[in-house]
Order: structure tokens, then sequence, then C-alpha cells
């Protein structure tokens, strides 16, 4: 072909992404090959796997790939509209799965835990959320809500609406996320004060506070492990 150039459809059979996950399994797929099955197709230069190669490469790696917005992705010439949604859509489904297995540990027994569990949703994003884990006697999560929604430096809370959210789900406990997108640790006297206001709250209501996390893509900051509760 001219320009040296082979769609998927002309390379060998086992060299074929979908083909290849039919016939050998996912796990020999590189991650080029399964962002290629995700996106469908490339263009009449790029085939759909050279593509995400480039994409991935740019980048730098799938995680980097989740913090994109559909807009930035439409930035890579071959990815349009469509594409770009289905792979935010692909990766959101990854990053829930993550959640939900997380979910299945019966019991929040640590901070870690914690992190484990609210890392796939709030950790990378690009903006801050914040959320809290409904939690009965025994300490096991029976829900978790997203409370606000904001921007880069920061997001409101209705601490009315927390505990109405508790009483409504019959929780006793309540542990408090939120991400902070800039990746620094220490919390802000905002972080402090609301922490502080919600603690008290519950004392009042007999919904008891247990802590609260800041979580960035690798870390966390645990209140009760630094010792602030």
């Amino acid at each position: 072909m001219d320009g040296g150039h082979f769609a998927i459809r002309d390379w060998s059979e086992d060299d074929k992404p979908r083909e290849k996950l039919m016939h050998k399994g996912k796990d020999v797929l590189s991650d080029a090959e399964l962002l290629a099955i995700v996106i469908g197709s490339g263009s009449r230069n790029e085939s759909a796997v050279a593509l995400s190669q480039r994409i991935l490469a740019n980048v730098g790696g799938l995680n980097s790939l989740a913090k994109l917005s559909i807009a930035q992705l439409m930035k890579f010439k071959g990815i349009g509209e469509a594409k770009a949604v289905t792979i935010v859509a692909a990766l959101e489904l990854c990053a829930r799965r993550r959640s939900e297995k997380a979910e299945e540990t019966v019991k929040i027994t640590s901070s870690k835990i914690v992190y484990n569990m609210m890392q796939p949703l709030i950790g990378e994003l690009s903006h801050e959320e914040f959320w809290v884990l409904f939690l009965n006697n025994s300490n096991n999560v029976i829900s978790k809500s997203q409370l606000s929604k904001g921007g880069i430096a920061g997001t409101t809370v209705d601490i009315r609406l927390i505990f109405k959210l508790a009483f409504e789900k019959c929780a006793t406990g309540l542990i408090l996320c939120h991400n902070h997108p800039s990746g620094t640790l220490i919390p802000s006297d905002a972080d402090k004060q609301i922490t502080k206001k919600i603690r008290e709250a519950g004392n009042k209501l007999d919904v008891k506070v247990l802590d609260h996390l800041i979580i960035t893509e690798s870390k966390y900051y645990s209140f009760v492990d630094e010792g602030i509760f």
C-alpha cells in the first residue's frame, strides 16, 4: 500500500486487537490495543492502534488519559466527539468498577480502606468534590454520596443535607472525603472549620463523624491519623 500504512483489517489475524482478545484473552493485549478496540477505528493514514499509541505516549499513560475532558481528547487528530465520549465513558466504567470492588470490604477499619474506595472516584479529578460515607453501627458502609462539586480551589458543603441523608439511611457514623486537585495534602483553614462544624452537629444529633480524608492521585491525609480529631 502507498506510504507503507496498513489498516487493521490488512494485518495478520494474530495482530488484530479484537481477534487477539477473542482467541488469546484480554491479558495479552497492550494498553494501546485495548484502547484501539474502544475507539473502533483509526483514519486513512493511521490505524486505531497507532492512534492509541500516539495518544498514550503523548499523555503519559492511562491514569493521565483518564483526567482528560472530551474537549481535550478531541484535540488529538483522529479523535472526534463520538470517540472522545466513548473513551471517557470506558474510563469512567473502570473507575466505578474499582470503587465497587473496594466497597466489597465489609468493615471500615482504617483510613487506607477509605482511600482505596474513594481514590478511583475523586483522586484524579481536575475539580474538587466533597463526599460522605454513611456507616452503620458496625462501621460497614451503607452508601456514599457526593455532597458538592466545585472548582479547582474548593467547594461548598450543606451541613443540613449531610444529616438529612444520614437519617434517611439510618446511619450512625460518617466519614468525610474530599479531593485536592492541586495535589497538596495540607488541610486548609476552611477544611478544618467545616470539619469542626460537621462534628459539632453530629455530636448533637448522635451521628458520629469518624474521620475526614483529603485525597489526591497517589496519597491521602487523614484527620484522625494526623491527630486533628
